[in-house]
């Protein structure tokens, strides 16, 4: 048996359970899809949102990439972004890093990865360009990538509230709540590390007036 069939023989061992546990399970995610929470998280494959949370199928909302970032050209996460806060109408946003993450200590070297990967990481050096008195001070190696990737989930929280989509659901809605918080792989316990109210003021320059402009 292929690694990939097993995946296929453990779905349907999963999907005969749920049903022997509830029957009514796949019936109402069939038709009900009204989550709380959008998850913006790394692509690593050791952070899934929904068991480190505790969480059932149907109550988060996620999107996934390198490193966790928010980028304003990110058409793709833009895209999740919109219909959950303007469709699925979620209560709160969480951005989740991890403690150890790759990218973070890629984007800490001076190697060249080539086009797009560079492209993607430069977003994690300009945190460290922001942050750089800061994170000079602290001891090279895991220390220092640990800050760093606290301060880029701290950035990524900042750059949601940016947002026009952010802006007109705090104006009409005083919602989303947006928190930046950090997975330990080590011992399973996420810290929470940055938080916006609804409504927090930004510096005038990010504010949009013309929601539909």
């Amino acid at each position: 048996m292929t690694s990939y069939e097993k995946l296929l023989l453990e779905n349907k061992a999963w999907a005969k359970e749920m049903v022997q546990d509830d029957p009514e399970f796949f019936s109402r995610l069939e038709h009900i899809q009204t989550p709380e929470f959008l998850w913006i998280g790394c692509s690593d494959s050791r952070v899934p949102a929904n068991q480190i949370t505790g969480t059932e199928p149907g109550e988060i909302f996620v999107h996934r990439n390198i490193a966790n970032l928010v980028v304003n050209t990110d058409v793709n996460m833009l895209s999740v972004l919109q219909y959950a806060v303007e469709v699925l109408k979620v209560k709160h946003v969480i951005v989740c890093g991890h403690y150890g993450c790759g990218g973070v200590k890629a984007a800490l070297t001076n190697q060249d990865y080539k086009q797009v990967l560079n492209m993607w990481l430069r977003n994690i050096k300009d945190v460290y360009r922001l942050h750089k008195n800061e994170l000079d001070v602290v001891p090279e190696g895991e220390a220092r990538v640990n800050r760093l990737i606290e301060l880029t989930v701290k950035e990524q929280v900042i750059n949601l509230a940016k947002t026009s989509i952010i802006q007109k659901a705090w104006s009409e809605d005083n919602r989303p709540h947006i928190h930046g918080w950090v997975y330990n792989l080590s011992d399973g316990v996420i810290k929470s590390v940055y938080d916006m109210e609804a409504g927090t003021k930004l510096d005038p320059v990010y504010e949009y007036q013309d929601y539909n402009g």
